[in-house]
């Protein structure tokens, strides 16, 4: 028998699976969407909504199966990108199993269902789940730290940010994203300065709406730019 394969027998069997970091703007607060964990291990507690992928689809299609099996929800409304592999082998006590996460956003997300091994879906403040308030199952905590950097750090150097909003939006409601976001208030005069000198950052729609008090708000849509030049950086400039 060659060495190679006399070696392979000898390798513990592994499991892939995938989670996800579902973040929106809800009441002017960042939340995230979890599930009450229905099975062990882990039965009761909160955690990001996941699962095994199956041997017949991809990591991106088992990530849009889990969403919509555990909270109801269609993945292919919301901007998703992979975050990073996690496989720390005493992350999951069933066994040596690698994660794939995923982080995922949209504009003010419906309140989800819960299904299949989620008792429950719900929606909870980012800051009460960071502080430890709300204690996760697994590494969770880690990974949900992880992409909340994440998503901090693309508001600055992308477009990102136009996912969480409804078009057509206002750039109030696009300022309130990245104080919700960055957890920082930022100046309106220098915030809206940024945005419209920003190529390609929103479009205006020649529309307007009218808020119950105050002047008429101009409604815009994302522009065509991925990349934010210059950057919009945080604490810097924006800031009050």
């Amino acid at each position: 028998m060659d060495d190679w394969l006399r070696d392979s027998t000898e390798v513990e069997a592994s499991w892939v699976t995938v989670d996800l970091a579902i973040f929106t703007v809800r009441d002017d607060q960042l939340m995230v969407l979890l599930i009450e964990r229905g099975l062990e291990p882990f039965m009761g507690r909160p955690a990001l909504p996941g699962g095994y992928v199956q041997k017949d689809e991809t990591l991106r299609e088992g990530a849009l199966r889990e969403l919509q099996e555990e909270a109801g929800i269609d993945g292919g409304r919301l901007h998703l990108e992979q975050l990073g592999a996690y496989g720390d082998p005493r992350r999951d006590p069933r066994g040596r199993v690698v994660t794939i996460a995923y982080i995922a956003l949209g504009p003010d997300l419906p309140v989800p269902v819960g299904g299949t091994d989620a008792k429950r879906a719900f929606w909870a403040p980012v800051s009460q789940v960071v502080s430890g308030s709300v204690l996760l199952a697994f590494d969770h905590p880690h990974i949900l730290r992880e992409a909340l950097e994440e998503v901090r750090g693309k508001l600055e150097y992308t477009a990102v940010a136009a996912s969480f909003c409804r078009e057509p939006f206002t750039l109030s409601e696009l300022r309130t994203v990245y104080e919700v976001v960055w957890g920082q208030h930022l100046d309106p005069s220098n915030f809206r300065r940024k945005v419209l000198n920003t190529p390609g950052f929103v479009e205006p729609t020649g529309e307007q709406r009218l808020p119950p008090i105050g002047r008429p708000a101009a409604l815009y849509r994302r522009g065509n730019a991925t990349l934010l030049n210059p950057p919009l950086m945080r604490g810097a400039g924006g800031a009050a």
